[in-house]
């Protein structure tokens, strides 16, 4: 058995050197699923590739970096690639061949970078890659054979780059599988057939818009696939010489555009009698009219959209000719005023569109377009709804009004919206629905009210009719007032948003097909444990997905019902942001046992108790982020978990054991916890770097909190050297002629320790007096030896009486030892330094290896000095069997200046004064007691 142990500590120092065989990377996060491998090392300020991806990676996202160069090693071990991801580096160069081993990449995205050219060999070895996107770059210089190797390459993005010259890139438009080319917001000035040297190519989406193109010529049939093309210009004239309008005969799709076009510009780039959908941009009030009436002239049209115009205004006769539209959008078009017969031509409109204007009011001018099937209102400046804007509207599906400036729905509203399935009154200043929704709507499946007026009321009956809704948003800035029965009727819905606060029973009564639930409260109300009122939500049986956002201050002295879950039998996914403050009940978790995901954040917690997850032993997913804990000793035996986040708390040593409990655990995140690098996490550092089943996110970005000499070091790189002497296993591999000494060592240690031990300090203290030759005169009169789990009460309660009220000289061992020197020399300089040494006495003092090694140096000073220089105060009520031999051999030679904390709590003021009167004694301890409660004689 020894040796097997031997062995395995053997294997783990050696595990411990090599980082490489380790599963917290360190600057990446891998999610992985039975089909796909994923890496993400986005945002991570890397100047490298980092060298532990593993080689089987499927996608690798090196997005938002500042990797400024890809070398042919960075990726050579990475053949399972599919997606490749570099978008927004500062790459300017990108070594030849460095992606020859990529032979399975399909995507590769390097946008938003530096780089300059393309080689002949820049994407040599990527023969499967089907997209590639360049956009945002500097490109100028393109080999002529730089795409030649891509044969199964589909799309190509190289818009916004300083291409002067269609000829560069020639050989785009030449690959055998390519459809889809965008060469826009560079600076080509022609567009010629005679620049490309091909008979034909299989292109279907062209994108050439913002160039400073003044001539598209096309002398050759070689675009007889081409679909789609954009043309939005940035200059004033443009030539457009198709010399036989059957080269574009596939064309059904045309963006044009540009302040300064002429009408024979549009006219010669509109007629073509394949098109369908026509995208007109940057219109200016001169033209406007004519282009229109020019793009509707089209037979085949179906779809007009005309963006970022100067319209204003749309009269009687502009869209005379549309007749044949199913979709027209008017966005952001400056429309301030549509013609009440503006729109009367459009017969079989399905699509209406007029978001981002500055209309006053519904169109008046949109009554009677019974095919109308959607209609998007979206921010615009409409104060009220009139009982006629929508009349006639019979197969008006989707309705969007928001960001408007609506106050008032009146109930006559959407008496003729019997097909609408979809409605969106959000952002909004609404404060009275006034019944609007009393009218029969039975096909409404969808209404969103959320972003009101915080003062929005719902009146009972207000939805009694929307037997059809199965989500419903009502999420305001800060709540909606809700009495009983305001749901009532909508017996299908599934989806609630709501803003509340009054919380009861009656408020979901009529909600049990209710599956995903959101409330954002304002006060917590009736959630409190009341005898006469039932579970808040023991009505919704079929509950899947909970959430309980809390805003504004929460009174911390209430606690919510610990039934407050009652019926939730099959919830899986609960949300808690802001609400719990006080320690949860045990007892909240045991009506959910099928609960999955668990989210508490934004709380006020030290600790839970162990006995809450018992309830819950499937749970997967759990996020404790923004509390304040100090330890997860409470998290053990969860044998599902799968995920643990836990940001943003107080952690600061870590029991490496508790993750043994965690069998499943996939995911540990740690970020922004004040983790110490001290021998106390040496287990927690050795299990980060050698288990091969758990990432810890970001585990190498971890810094040092404390000590303060080690808090610009990173966590993983601390220094622990000095934490693994282990005589056991010095003794287990020496040679077998010490094996008999071992075994004496080992017998006079099992009956002498105690006695060697204190002979050893006495030594030491010896040593010590002839060395330092030290005098009468202390530099302090109190050193403090305390635990860091306890460092709260020494900071808060003792430092500001003894220290500011008393006036006494105190050492701490953060604050007063020096850096660099041997924790060992600096503790006996400490308490040789003092007059007097506290120990504060806890359950997690009594378990600290160098807490004992304090009290025990103490112990010996007592022994030489033959005074009274040790004062106990006792934080903790401790058992007599739990205090180490050190303390009892402290009531053996009858020191007598105990204090106990927990006796003293009623008579803070009494404690004080007795610790001063014993910090001022230095008579000889047998003459002199300092008790506020005496312990008993086996304590």
């Amino acid at each position: 058995m020894q040796q097997n142990a031997g062995t395995l500590f053997f294997l783990q120092i050696i595990l411990f050197f090599n980082c490489s065989l380790s599963f917290s990377f360190k600057n990446c996060t891998i999610e992985s699923s039975e089909e796909m491998k994923e890496v993400l090392c986005q945002s991570r300020a890397l100047t490298e590739i980092p060298d532990d991806i593993p080689t089987n990676t499927n996608v690798l996202d090196m997005s938002f970096n500042n990797i400024s160069e890809i070398k042919r090693t960075d990726l050579a071990h990475l053949s399972e690639l599919v997606s490749l991801i570099f978008d927004h580096n500062s790459l300017k160069h990108i070594e030849d061949k460095a992606f020859a081993n990529l032979k399975e990449l399909k995507t590769l995205r390097l946008s938003h970078n530096r780089l300059t050219n393309l080689t002949d060999q820049t994407f040599q070895g990527l023969d499967q890659l089907r997209s590639l996107y360049l956009h945002f770059n500097r490109i100028s210089r393109v080999s002529p054979h730089a795409f030649q190797s891509m044969t199964n390459l589909h799309t190509v993005d190289l818009h916004q780059n300083f291409i002067y010259n269609v000829k560069e890139v020639a050989t785009l438009f030449q690959l055998p599988n390519i459809e889809h080319v965008s060469i826009g917001l560079n600076h080509i000035t022609s567009f010629d057939s005679d620049d490309l040297p091909l008979n034909t190519t299989k292109v279907k989406s062209l994108g050439l818009a913002n160039n400073p193109i003044r001539k598209f010529s096309l002398k050759r049939d070689i675009f007889s696939f081409l679909r789609s093309i954009d043309l939005v210009s940035s200059t004033r004239h443009i030539e457009f010489d198709v010399v036989n309008k059957t080269f574009l005969r596939s064309l059904t799709e045309i963006s044009l555009g540009g302040f300064y076009m002429s009408i024979d510009a549009y006219n010669d780039m509109l007629h073509y009698t394949s098109l369908q959908k026509i995208t007109l941009t940057a219109l200016n009030k001169d033209n406007k009219s004519s282009i229109i009436q020019s793009a509707c002239s089209v037979p085949t049209l179906k779809s007009l959209r005309v963006e970022y115009s100067l319209l204003n205004h749309i009269d009687d006769h502009m869209l005379s000719s549309c007749s044949n539209l199913t979709e027209l959008s008017f966005y952001q078009a400056n429309l301030k005023e549509m013609s009440e017969q503006s729109l009367k031509s459009l017969t079989q409109i399905r699509y209406l569109g007029l978001a981002a204007n500055y209309l006053p009011k519904v169109p008046v001018t949109i009554r009677g377009l019974s095919t109308l099937e959607t209609l998007d209102l979206s921010v615009n400046y409409i104060r009220e709804l009139n009982c006629l804007d929508f009349v006639n509207l019979t197969n008006l599906k989707t309705l969007s009004l928001r960001k408007n400036q609506i106050a008032k729905v009146e109930k006559c509203v959407f008496q003729e919206s019997h097909s609408l399935n979809r409605l969106d009154m959000g952002g909004n200043g609404i404060h009275s629905l006034d019944y609007a929704f009393a009218i029969k709507m039975s096909r409404l499946d969808t209404l969103i009210l959320s972003d009101n007026s915080e003062h929005l009321q719902i009146k009972h009956g207000d939805f009694s009719t929307l037997s059809s809704l199965r989500v419903l948003e009502l999420h305001s800035g800060t709540y909606n007032l809700s009495p009983g029965d305001a749901f009532k009727g909508l017996d299908h819905l599934k989806i609630l948003t709501l803003s509340i606060n009054i919380f009861t029973k009656k408020l979901f009564e009529g909600l049990s097909q209710l599956e995903n639930l959101q409330l954002h409260l304002s006060f917590i109300g009736n959630m409190r444990d009341s005898q006469n009122e039932e579970p808040p939500l023991s009505g919704l049986p079929n509950l899947k997905y909970l959430s309980l956002k809390l805003h504004g201050q929460y009174p911390v002295h209430v606690t919510p019902r610990p039934d407050m879950l009652k019926g939730l039998n099959i919830l899986q996914s609960f949300t808690a942001d802001n609400f719990f403050h006080a320690l949860i009940h045990p007892d909240t978790f045991k009506y959910t046992p099928k609960l999955l995901h668990l989210t508490i954040i934004n709380g006020d917690f030290s600790v839970l108790l162990p006995e809450l997850f018992e309830p819950i032993p499937n749970l997967q997913r759990l996020d404790l982020s923004s509390n304040t804990f100090r330890t997860l000793d409470f998290l053990a035996n969860l044998k599902s978990l799968l995920r643990l986040k836990v940001i943003g708390n107080q952690l600061s040593v870590m029991n490496d054991t508790l993750f043994q409990t965690l069998p499943a655990l996939r995911y540990l995140d740690l970020t922004n916890n004040p983790i110490s690098c001290e021998c106390s996490n040496v287990g927690f550092k050795q299990w980060v770097l050698t288990n091969n089943q758990t990432q810890v996110i970001n585990g190498h970005q971890y810094k040092c909190a404390f000590p303060v000499s080690q808090q610009r070091h990173r966590f993983l790189d601390f220094d622990t050297s000095s934490c693994w002497i282990d005589v056991g296993f010095i003794c287990f591999t020496s040679s077998s002629s010490l094996i008999l000494l071992v075994l004496v060592v080992c017998f006079v240690f099992h009956f002498l320790r105690f006695q060697l031990v204190y002979a050893y300090y006495l030594f030491l203290a010896h040593l010590y007096d002839k060395r330092k030759k030290r005098g009468d005169g202390h530099l302090y009169d109190a050193f403090i030896s305390f635990n860091v789990h306890d460092e709260d009460w020494v900071y808060n309660e003792m430092l500001p009486v003894l220290e500011g009220e008393q006036g006494w000289r105190l050492c701490l061992h953060h604050r007063d030892f020096e850096p660099g020197k041997p924790i060992v020399e600096n503790i006996t300089d400490a308490i040789y330094g003092s007059r007097k040494t506290i120990c504060v006495i806890s359950r997690h003092y009594l378990q600290s290896e160098w807490c004992s090694r304090e009290i025990q140096m103490a112990s010996v000073r007592l022994f030489d000095e033959k005074k009274d220089v040790l004062i106990l105060v006792f934080l903790e009520d401790i058992p007599t069997w739990q205090l180490s031999p050190y303390y009892q051999m402290r009531r053996v030679v009858k020191k007598r200046t105990y204090l106990s904390w927990p006796q003293a709590a009623r008579h803070k003021g009494v404690f004080w004064q007795k610790l001063n009167q014993a910090l001022n004694a230095d008579k000889n301890p047998n003459d002199d007691k300092h008790l506020i409660i005496e312990p008993e004689e086996d304590h």
